[in-house]
C-alpha cells in the first residue's frame, strides 16, 4: 500500500515528502503513479475541493489518496482568491504577475487592514472508503512588495509578523512547521496513525 497524493505541482510533493517523511509508506503523486484524470474542482469550499480530488482518484487504485485544496484569503478583498487562488488572473499567469496584482490592489491599504491567511484542507480516502478531511491555517499579513526566493505560489508576499519577514524567505524546514499545509499534514497524520495499522 501507497499514499497517492492527488496532485502535479512538484513543489508540493517536496514539501509533502519533507512533512511526512517518516510515515513508514511510500508517498507518490498521480504522475508517478501513473494516473491520468481530468477533474472538475466545482466545490464551494477548500474541503469540497480537497475531497472531490481524493474521491475521484482513489476510484482509480487501491492505495491511501490524498488530495489538498489551499488557497491565499485577504481579508480586505472580501478573503479573494480563496478557493480560486490558482486559477485567479488564469492558471498559466505566473505568480509574479499575481502577487504584483494582489500588492497594486492594496495600494494605500493601512498595515492593519492587510490581514490574509494561507489556508489548506487535506482530505483523504482510505482503501475501506473511510474519508478524513483536516484544515491548517497561518495567519499573516499582504507585504508591500514581493520578497523571497523559498517557497512558491503567494509566498512571497504572505508577511508573518512573528518571523519578520515572507513565508518565502523562511528556511524550507521552517515554513514546514509553521504553514498551512505543514498543519493540516500533520494533523492527518496523527489521524492516518489511528486508523492504518502499523503505520
Amino acid at each position: 500500500m501507497r499514499i497517492i497524493f492527488a496532485t502535479g505541482n512538484q513543489h508540493k510533493m517536496k514539501e509533502i515528502r519533507e512533512i511526512l517523511g517518516d510515515i513508514g509508506l511510500e508517498i507518490v503523486s498521480m504522475k508517478e503513479a501513473g494516473i491520468e484524470a481530468d477533474i472538475v474542482e466545482d466545490g464551494k469550499t477548500f474541503e469540497e475541493n480537497a475531497m472531490i480530488k481524493a474521491t475521484e482518484i482513489a476510484k482509480l487504485c487501491d492505495d491511501i489518496v490524498l488530495a489538498d485544496d489551499s488557497g491565499l484569503e485577504i481579508d480586505y478583498l472580501d478573503k479573494a482568491p480563496g478557493i480560486m487562488s490558482a486559477r485567479f488572473m488564469g492558471e498559466d499567469t505566473s505568480y509574479d504577475i499575481k502577487n504584483q496584482a494582489l500588492i497594486d490592489k492594496l495600494e494605500g491599504v493601512p498595515k492593519e487592514k492587510r490581514t490574509a491567511r494561507f489556508v489548506c484542507a487535506i482530505a483523504a480516502v482510505l482503501p475501506s472508503g473511510k474519508q478524513i478531511v483536516t484544515r491548517g491555517t497561518i495567519e499573516g499579513m499582504i507585504g508591500y512588495e514581493i520578497a523571497g526566493e523559498n517557497g512558491f505560489g503567494y509566498d512571497p508576499i504572505f508577511y508573518v509578523e512573528e518571523y519578520g519577514c515572507t513565508t518565502a524567505q523562511l528556511s524550507p524546514e521552517e515554513k514546514n512547521k509553521v504553514s498551512h499545509r505543514g498543519n493540516a499534514l500533520m494533523a492527518m497524520k496523527e489521524k492516518l496513525e489511528k486508523e492504518v495499522p502499523n503505520l
